[in-house]
């Protein structure tokens, strides 16, 4: 399905794919207002099909930004206790801000899925940026793990099964921040489609097997999650949205602006367990 979609499939939005694998651009939609029943089926549909959904030039409020995340789910907190993000005006949004005294310390700049170390991972992130840099750059890029384990061998597919990984929070947001124990291989309780699901900012090791080997297939899997076929590249303007599925995608924004500004604010949507195949 390439380009705008028809009318038979989306009669309200309209969905631009991004790539082969990952990402479509909404248009036909205003996010300042409440959506109609249409809208918000057409637009859980395109989530479900897409992975990550880009809304362009739309200036949104925090009531505007957590009315879109609630179609979806409760919105969460943050599971870490050393975070980047900060609190804002309004206790359901997290404000994303960076500029020439971060230090270098850039909001996951490694390929991450959002907060994996809690027992229940958000289902969804939705970032909103007002500003980025003059200059380029602060790309997001985004990952299939739906590619990602279709392109295993059968051989590895059979293997994985029923394996679960430790993801260590505490290396990442300091002591007081959980470690969870999920499955490798989960299937998306919407599309029904398996995904690796990894996370190599936050997996430490494959249980149940040998520590070394263990280790040994954690970083081949994170290796082979971040290969550029299975990608999409975001480029940010301002006043941009993004909206991604923590189940079956990673991402990864690059740290190549500073000292420019990059600045904005996210909410995360309440998930489930992640689910292991049936």
């Amino acid at each position: 399905m390439d380009g705008v979609t028809s009318n038979e499939a989306y009669r309200a939005l309209t969905v631009t794919r991004c790539s082969p694998h990952i990402g479509a651009e909404i248009g036909n939609i205003d996010l300042t207002r409440p959506l109609s029943d249409l809208e918000q089926a057409e637009l859980k549909r395109a989530f479900t099909e897409n992975m990550v959904l880009f809304f362009r030039d739309q200036k949104i409020s925090f009531d505007d930004h957590a009315r879109l995340g609630e179609y979806f789910g409760p919105l969460g907190q943050h599971a870490g206790k050393k975070t980047h993000s900060k609190e804002s005006e309004d206790p359901r949004v997290r404000r994303f801000h960076f500029d020439e005294n971060s230090n270098g310390e850039i909001s996951g700049h490694a390929w991450h899925t959002d907060q994996s170390c809690a027992p229940i991972p958000p289902l969804g992130s939705i970032l909103y940026l007002h500003t980025i840099p003059p200059n380029g750059g602060g790309d997001t890029i985004f990952v299939s793990l739906y590619v990602a384990y279709e392109a295993l061998s059968d051989r590895m597919k059979i293997y994985l099964e029923g394996l679960t990984a430790l993801h260590d929070g505490v290396r990442i947001f300091g002591d007081g921040t959980p470690r969870s124990e999920h499955p490798i291989v989960i299937r998306h309780p919407e599309s029904g489609r398996k995904a690796l699901y990894m996370s190599s900012s936050a997996v430490r090791w494959l249980n149940g097997i040998p520590k070394g080997e263990g280790k040994g297939i954690a970083k081949f899997l994170k290796e082979h999650c971040r290969s550029p076929e299975f990608c999409f590249r975001f480029r940010w303007e301002p006043h941009s949205t993004a909206f991604w599925d923590n189940r079956c995608c990673n991402h990864r924004p690059i740290n190549d602006y500073l000292p420019d500004v990059r600045s904005g604010f996210r909410v995360q949507i309440e998930g489930h367990a992640p689910p292991q195949p049936a």
